[in-house]
């Protein structure tokens, strides 16, 4: 009786210290394969969810994936003539045709990346970004990138996220968090915006009251305006300082 993919990998981890390219049973080889391979077509998930909330971790296919740097050299890697990279994972679209894309039903938009063990959903658009081994992303889902112009200053611990745009000569204090439904209150003016920080905005994390208000939900907060002679002249530290 044959053994299973997770079997055979559960037993193959217990002896990983052992295993390299040169040193591993074409069993091995295979079971891990047979992973990355459900994993680039969906039907294997890292992570999946049980209910409301409740996602666990396929512990087995975690393991087969690190497995896998474990069995492959670092060799360069082609990116369609205009650079190279050196790694041990091929890009997932390394071997596409044109019906390969059509019939995958996603768009990749110059520079995106994906590596082979990754899976993307039909209606997927992939602006460029970066989705790793084991990745998951589901129909209809953008992958966007968060745009930093020119001049701006991102604070320790902070995060930019979902397509936000920082317009330039921004400075953002320590521990600002901003997505696209975060609210951005200017408190000179009163405005809120959402997805994108003013240019010459100075930004500190604030709260603001609930419609009902009884409570307070986190907001980024512009303190003050600067242009680019000030922001020029001036020190972080005393921009930040109100």
């Amino acid at each position: 009786m044959s053994k299973s993919p997770q079997s055979i990998i559960e037993q193959a981890w217990e002896n990983r210290a052992n295993l390299s390219p040169e040193a591993v049973s074409g069993e091995i080889r295979n079971a891990v394969n047979a992973v990355l391979e459900g994993l680039n077509t969906g039907s294997i998930r890292v992570a999946e969810r049980r209910s409301v909330g409740k996602w666990e971790v396929n512990q087995w296919v975690k393991k087969a994936v690190l497995l896998s740097f474990r069995l492959e050299d670092n060799k360069p890697m082609g990116a369609g003539g205009y650079t190279q990279f050196y790694d041990k994972v091929p890009s997932k679209f390394e071997n596409y045709t044109a019906e390969d894309f059509a019939n995958g039903g996603f768009r990749v938009v110059p520079p995106a990346m994906a590596r082979r063990g990754s899976f993307i959903g039909k209606n997927a658009v992939l602006m460029p970004s970066y989705v790793n081994i084991g990745a998951y992303v589901g129909e209809g889902t953008m992958v966007d990138t968060c745009i930093i112009e020119d001049n701006c200053f991102i604070g320790a611990r902070s995060e930019v996220v979902e397509g936000v745009v920082i317009e330039e000569n921004a400075v953002l204090s320590m521990g600002v968090y901003i997505g696209q439904s975060t609210k951005i209150y200017d408190r000179e003016t009163g405005e809120i915006h959402y997805g994108r920080v003013p240019a010459g905005s100075v930004v500190v994390p604030g709260s603001l009251p609930s419609a009902c208000g009884k409570y307070s939900l986190y907001a980024a907060v512009i303190v003050k305006k600067v242009d680019a002679q000030t922001r020029a002249k001036t020190a972080i530290n005393e921009l930040l300082r109100d």
